[in-house]
């Protein structure tokens, strides 16, 4: 997605990221949240946080802290993906696949 298409579903996707990440007590890592939705849905061939920060023009260590030391309920965080998931596609049937 380019930075003018980013832009125009920017709305959106702010509606998306406050739903999703309201499990989250510190608005500090909610922004970081929705920092790292807009990161990963650019363009660009590499999604590690380096080059998604350069992308955004923020801090990548702060972006990564917020990956991967930040403490944050990720369960309710998950329930409420899984959710959105299932209104939007209606699955008629899941497969557990215990590899990940």
């Amino acid at each position: 997605m380019t930075p003018e298409e980013l832009a125009a579903v920017r709305g959106r996707l702010e509606g998306f990221a406050a739903e999703v990440f309201a499990p989250l007590a510190r608005t500090d890592q909610r922004d970081k949240g929705a920092t790292y939705l807009r990161g990963l849905l650019l363009d660009g061939r590499r999604k590690s946080m380096q080059p998604m920060a350069e992308r955004l023009g923020v801090d990548h260590q702060g972006l990564q802290q917020f990956v991967s030391t930040s403490t944050w309920p990720v369960e309710a965080v998950r329930r409420r993906l899984a959710h959105r998931a299932v209104k939007a596609i209606a699955p008629d049937a899941w497969v557990v696949d215990d590899t990940g």
